[in-house]
């Protein structure tokens, strides 16, 4: 079955792991959460593959711009459940999943050469 990259295309984590599979002759089909969003099924399928302090990306811009308050509120899956569908933004990327599960939080090399191994 085909691999699913979830992500946004400006994301430089997101590009390299794109080019990365280009390069290695993997097809795969991109889901740009800025247009098409994430589900519930999904988000809660993912949160029961790994845990919600992987699938929020606190390194990442949105959320540093989240207020405090707002940040403090965040303290269980259901809570993040709740953020990453609101603000798609504050999710781990990519998302490498096939299947329905999940191959790949963000992009390592090494990791994907592990993952992927001699497909290309």
């Amino acid at each position: 079955m085909a691999i699913t990259v979830y992500g946004i295309p400006n994301c430089n984590t997101v590009k390299k792991a794109l080019t990365w599979l280009d390069q290695h002759g993997l097809a795969y089909q991109f889901h740009d959460f800025k247009k098409h969003g994430a589900s519930n099924e999904l988000l809660q399928s993912w949160l029961q593959q790994q845990p919600w302090e992987k699938l929020v990306n606190r390194a990442g811009m949105t959320w540093r711009n989240l207020s405090d308050a707002e940040k403090s509120q965040v303290i269980d899956a259901a809570s993040a459940l709740s953020l990453m569908h609101e603000k798609t933004s504050v999710i781990k990327r990519p998302i490498v999943v096939r299947d329905q599960q999940i191959l790949a939080l963000g992009f390592d090399e090494t990791n994907y050469q592990q993952i992927f191994g001699d497909q290309s």
